[in-house]
């Protein structure tokens, strides 16, 4: 299982998603803030104002939530800080690849502390570039294989567009075109399926296997990162065991 999966399963099983719920508030009030910002607030014709708005509404975000943080963007609601955006490259244990997409108001501030956790953690921040040509952009969708047919999901996936449905050991993964996410999304949303995990974002195109200690270590840095207030998304091309993913998922 590549690492976007397999850090997503991991936080659902430490309860991670549910215990910060507070803190992906603010990183998705910042999102939906942008995107209105920088393309409008009508949900309609702002493709990535309407993607944080689904975004917004999977974690059952409260409507006037997000409305006030629509009416922030585009300027019908004083406050707020001005965030823009900054993707940051390097390496994790045992060379491992990292991409994190943080949206802050200081980039020296962020940058020292990204710099701090990558240093911490056995891994180091890189130049632009050095690791962004080992990913694509994906739309992916994750489900629970004992709560969806393979079959059922395969035709209703390929049927509306998606490139693949790849097998995650314990979950299916519908692959799609970030072009195409939103129609597959609409069409497995019609029959009821429920998503464990539904974004657009970056895919790795290998991976790399850790054991023991470099996976731990790898799974702290995963957990700093995303700590960090300014971080908005992490990426990576880890692969590990299951063995040591229950391990990590119960300590």
């Amino acid at each position: 299982m590549s690492g976007h999966s397999k850090w997503s399963t991991i936080k659902r099983k430490k309860g991670a998603i549910d215990s910060a719920r507070g803190k992906l508030f603010t990183k998705l009030i910042k999102e939906i803030t942008l995107a209105a910002r920088l393309g409008g607030g009508d949900i309609e014709g702002n493709a990535r104002l309407r993607s944080a708005v689904m975004a917004a509404k999977e974690v059952n975000m409260p409507k006037d939530n997000i409305d006030r943080a629509i009416k922030k963007g585009t300027g019908e609601l004083a406050g707020g800080a001005a965030y823009e955006e900054v993707t940051y490259e390097g390496y994790g244990p045992a060379g491992v690849a990292v991409i994190v997409e943080v949206m802050t108001d200081n980039k020296n501030r962020t940058v020292a502390e990204i710099r701090h956790i990558f240093s911490k953690h056995g891994g180091n921040l890189g130049e632009n570039g050095c690791v962004a040509w080992m990913f694509d952009k994906k739309g992916s969708l994750t489900f629970d294989k004992k709560a969806v047919n393979e079959d059922a999901l395969m035709e209703t996936a390929l049927d509306a567009g998606a490139d693949d449905v790849r097998d995650q050991e314990t979950e299916w993964e519908v692959i799609t075109d970030p072009l195409s996410f939103e129609a597959v999304k609409k069409a497995i949303d019609q029959k009821g399926w429920k998503t464990l995990d539904a974004r657009v974002g970056l895919i790795p195109q290998n991976t790399v296997r850790l054991e023991g200690g470099k996976a731990e270590a790898m799974m702290k840095l995963m957990e700093r990162l995303e700590d960090n207030d300014d971080v908005q998304n992490v990426y990576s091309n880890f692969d590990i065991s299951d063995e040591v993913m229950e391990k990590l998922s119960a300590s």
